[in-house]
């Protein structure tokens, strides 16, 4: 076998090393989950202590050599790829002085942002104003700012989770590019650190420069493991440590998402739809492009928040039946949903959900809905409808992507959690009536990340050789002519006039209870 490449690939909920060959094989793998039971005071608070991730990253690894030690001396390089906005504080020594604060941490900052005349006008008239503001009272840097002024003031380096990564591994402070995805003052159409002169980015996220990491390009050599790391993942002491990018973008590209006509509908916790541009677009106005693996490209994205956590969540509430039958069975939970929803119909007469169940800038004060409930509908119907209404929200996101990009989705390709389900894609295919593909391999941001890696070693010469080389497809869902037709006249006479109807009383909720805090 020839030469491998490792990736780290550091999600909520696990961490996984992947061993990837340039053929794009997955041939060596482990998971090593961690406990949800964050090191968080207070409800909302989401806080992991970084040592949970070195030690899975060290069991990690050993099972793994442990499992092919002959194919573990053939690592030629390192790719790391994690969960977006989630922040480490280091303090000079390049010890950590509190947890990581998650992406879905939900405390909030004051906003004490001290804008420019020129920038609070310019908000004002492009209806941004609010958006700017909770904005930056999400950013945790302002938070730990104003309410733990003392580590603040020994904090030496913020990094998000991938810039610690790297510093656990190569000993410098750097990220690559395709990781700044965040609250941070970052530029996202120079592709660079904000400029106080000339961006309004600085003033929201006050983040001092010489806090940040420096940035490097995706595909480039940004060190070598230190004798340290080698230790800790029993890696050569040298390997190289190649600059990729977030988890999102590098599923992108592991599946061949390399124009605009071509989508990834990544159907995970968090649930994106998002294309391959050589333009900086903006699918959702002033809401910005993120940057691509593939150097000075940009990845143009909708998201849904807490998207397919949702099925977790139903799993959780109203599955308990389904998870038991499951269990005895030695299968998915999913399964057995899927065999039950034979008996439902498309368009579950009429029962529609509205995936809101985490508020985005855009819409602050947006809650989930679901309506058209009858005597009919059971479990089953309100599961169909949670799955009919992401693909609803993926379909409007398609949508608006469309509409900037000037440019027809011809094709759209799925990997995440969601993706192992048969239903789901069939249903998404039938909703978007587009042809829909599904990845040969769950481990999309892995692949994405070896991909980047391939690259970045010269094994391949260009992302698209490596992507025509590494990228394979499982499984073809057609659209159902009749079942479009369906899902088209639902969507556009009820979903996509749901939230303005409901808009006025979820204001009314909001301030009534003060949920969600703004």
């Amino acid at each position: 076998m020839s030469d491998v490449i490792l990736t780290i690939d550091c999600g909520t909920q696990s961490l996984r090393a992947l061993l990837f060959d340039p053929d794009g094989k997955l041939v060596e793998m482990h998971k090593e989950e961690y406990p949800q039971t964050y090191t968080s005071p207070k409800p909302g608070w989401a806080e992991q202590d970084v040592e949970v991730y070195i030690k899975a990253l060290s069991k990690a690894c050993s099972i793994v050599k442990e499992k092919n030690s002959a194919l573990w001396k053939k690592i030629t390089a390192v790719t790391v790829t994690t969960q977006r906005d989630t922040c480490v504080f280091l303090d000079k020594d390049g010890s950590p002085l509190k947890p990581a604060i998650l992406w879905l941490d939900q405390r909030m900052a004051e906003f004490d942002s001290r804008l420019p005349l020129h920038y609070k006008i310019g908000f004002k008239i492009v209806g941004m104003n609010k958006a700017a503001m909770i904005s930056a009272k999400k950013c945790k840097a302002n938070w730990v700012r104003q309410n733990e002024p003392e580590i603040w003031q020994k904090t030496h380096k913020f990094l998000l989770l991938s810039g610690w990564f790297h510093y656990l591994l190569t000993g410098k402070f750097i990220d690559s590019v395709a990781n700044q995805i965040g609250h941070i003052p970052f530029n996202y159409k120079k592709l660079t650190w904000a400029d106080p002169k000339h961006d309004y980015q600085p003033y929201l996220f006050q983040i001092e420069k010489d806090k940040l990491p420096d940035l490097a390009q995706p595909a480039t050599v940004i060190g070598t493991l230190t004798k340290k790391a080698s230790q800790l993942t029993q890696i050569a002491e040298g390997t190289p440590v190649i600059a990729a990018g977030s988890d999102k973008g590098c599923e992108t590209i592991a599946l061949g998402c390399l124009t605009e006509s071509v989508a990834c509908a990544s159907l995970g916790t968090t649930t994106t739809m998002q294309i391959t541009s050589r333009k900086y677009l903006e699918p959702l106005k002033f809401m910005p492009s993120y940057p691509a693996v593939i150097p000075y490209r940009f990845n143009p994205e909708v998201e849904i928040f807490r998207g397919f956590w949702m099925v977790s969540w139903f799993k959780k509430e109203f599955g308990s039946y389904e998870s038991q039958i499951a269990q005895e069975k030695g299968i998915t939970a999913e399964d057995v949903f899927d065999e039950l929803l034979k008996i439902t119909k498309p368009g579950s007469l009429g029962l529609m959900l509205q995936p809101y169940w985490g508020a985005g800038l855009k819409m602050p004060e947006a809650r989930g809905a679901i309506i058209g409930f009858g005597d009919v509908h059971n479990r089953a119907y309100l599961y169909r409808a949670i799955i009919e209404g992401l693909s609803y929200a993926l379909k409007d996101a398609a949508e608006k992507i469309e509409k900037v990009s000037h440019t027809s989705i011809e094709k759209v390709m799925v990997t995440g959690g969601g993706s192992k389900s048969d239903f789901v894609c069939q249903t998404l295919a039938d909703v978007l009536n587009k042809e829909t593909v599904r990845g040969e391999t769950y481990e999309g941001s892995g692949l994405g990340a070896a991909i980047v890696g391939f690259v970045g070693i010269k094994y391949y010469s260009s992302f698209e050789d490596a992507v025509q080389k590494m990228v394979r497809y499982s499984k073809q869902f057609i659209p159902n002519k009749e079942r479009a037709k369906l899902y088209s006249q639902l969507y556009e006479h009820v979903y996509k006039k749901m939230y303005a109807r409901l808009c006025p009383l979820y204001r009314s909720m909001q301030k009534i209870t003060g949920y969600p805090e703004c």
